[in-house]
């Protein structure tokens, strides 16, 4: 038989039994729907967390407080340290060559009222470089400024959604706002970031020095001396993040007291190191998700594997007259592999559209953002079509196999 006539023929068996071959096809269409769609889910969540990261500014490094072991009355402990303004500083005037810009930043929640509205709200004490760091733009007014910070001028920018929650229709530039009891003028709202690692869409600007003097208070003080949460370098190129970050650690252990035994009492994050884990991770999760999938192709191959032994059962008379007459062993085998690859080619086609669309409609109602790559749609595709050689070998063999005698005696 020609490889046409093994196909006619087994498309015939199909038709034959119409709701047996649907009911097989439909264990296949939701394993490679799953597949499609859990991994354009899982790729989707990679690329937004690189988004994210990257659209708060590029070649970062983030310093902030570490943690330092002590001993009072002999007991281990450990207790919180801290970062001061004086660091800023430091890092500021020693670190010229490769860096764009530093700044430092403190931060506290507090309540925040206009006329009749009432929010609590993260304020951030920054400098004028906060904006071309984090790659902020400012949807009306102005940014901070370092004449702001020169004048402890009692001055304020909003993020969007904050803006959105304490004005509603009212342009919030120009008026007066109460943050724990201090009025601040607005100056500038921030377009919107979206939601993203420390978004500013739910904070409010201040210059740092006027938080110091005005707000901050005890909160930022420590032993006498200005404390801050991060300070934030921008370096020039990607290659001298790690000179950064090395002349970095060495002037904060000098200034610290640090003898070279002592462990750090800062940390310093690279912004790569963190995309790099955070990418790692949700690749993993991504393959977890897909292996997951993977089990309902499984079980689809499954019952492929038993629709096909009922197949053989079926036509073993039919198998033998096809011996009777001259049909080889691997004439049969070809005929069922050919049925169970049909099935499972209908089945991986329905799926991969349905995982298509599945993905799609997630994406387009913004319950979670899916990205569509070709290789996930080859991959399931390609499993699919495995599975249904797999596990359509075992009852083509036992087709090839049936001696033509006892094949026609069958009743």
């Amino acid at each position: 038989m020609l490889l046409s006539e093994n196909f006619k023929v087994a498309l015939r068996a199909l038709r034959a039994n119409k709701l047996r071959s649907f009911l097989t096809i439909l264990g296949i269409v939701i394993g490679v729907a799953t597949v499609v769609a859990l991994l354009s889910i899982g790729n989707g969540a990679t690329a937004s967390i690189t988004n994210q990261i990257r659209s708060s500014g590029s070649n970062l490094l983030n310093i902030s407080a570490g943690q330092r072991r002590g001993f009072p009355g002999g007991g281990e402990t450990r207790q919180a340290s801290h970062i001061y303004y004086a660091d800023y500083e430091l890092l500021q005037h020693t670190l010229t060559e490769n860096i764009s810009a530093i700044v430092p930043t403190v931060q506290a929640a507090y309540t925040v009222k206009f006329g009749d509205q009432s929010l609590t709200a993260d304020v951030s004490g920054t400098t004028a470089d906060q904006k071309t760091i984090r790659s902020f733009q400012v949807a009306s007014g102005r940014f901070i400024t370092d004449g702001d910070n020169k004048s402890d001028a009692l001055v304020a920018v909003l993020g969007s959604q904050v803006a959105k929650d304490l004005f509603g229709s009212v342009t919030p530039v120009g008026n007066t706002i109460s943050i724990n009891g201090v009025k601040f003028m607005m100056v500038g709202v921030l377009e919107s970031k979206g939601a993203s690692f420390g978004s500013p869409d739910d904070m409010i600007f201040i210059p740092i020095q006027t938080g110091y003097d005005k707000l901050f208070g005890e909160t930022a003080t420590f032993d006498g001396k200005q404390t801050l949460n991060d300070i934030i370098i921008s370096v020039k190129t990607t290659g001298a993040m790690d000179t950064v970050s090395a002349e970095a650690t060495y002037l904060l252990r000098r200034s610290h007291d640090l003898k070279p035994s002592d462990a750090a009492d800062f940390n310093i994050q690279n912004q790569t190191d963190i995309l790099n884990t955070l990418n790692s991770v949700t690749q993993t999760l991504t393959i977890f998700l897909g292996a997951i999938a993977g089990i309902s192709l499984l079980v689809g191959g499954i019952g492929i594997m038993n629709i096909m032994l009922v197949s053989v059962t079926e036509r073993t008379r039919e198998i033998g007259l096809r011996k009777a007459v001259g049909a080889t062993k691997n004439q049969i085998l070809t005929q069922f592999l050919i049925e169970t690859v049909t099935l499972s080619l209908l089945g991986g086609i329905i799926g991969i559209l349905l995982g298509v669309l599945t993905a799609t409609i997630f994406s387009v109602t913004g319950l979670i953002v899916s990205v569509i790559t070709a290789g996930s749609i080859v991959m399931a595709f390609s499993f699919a079509l495995a599975i249904g050689v797999f596990f359509g070998l075992y009852p083509a063999f036992r087709a090839a196999n049936l001696h033509p005698m006892v094949a026609l005696r069958y009743e």
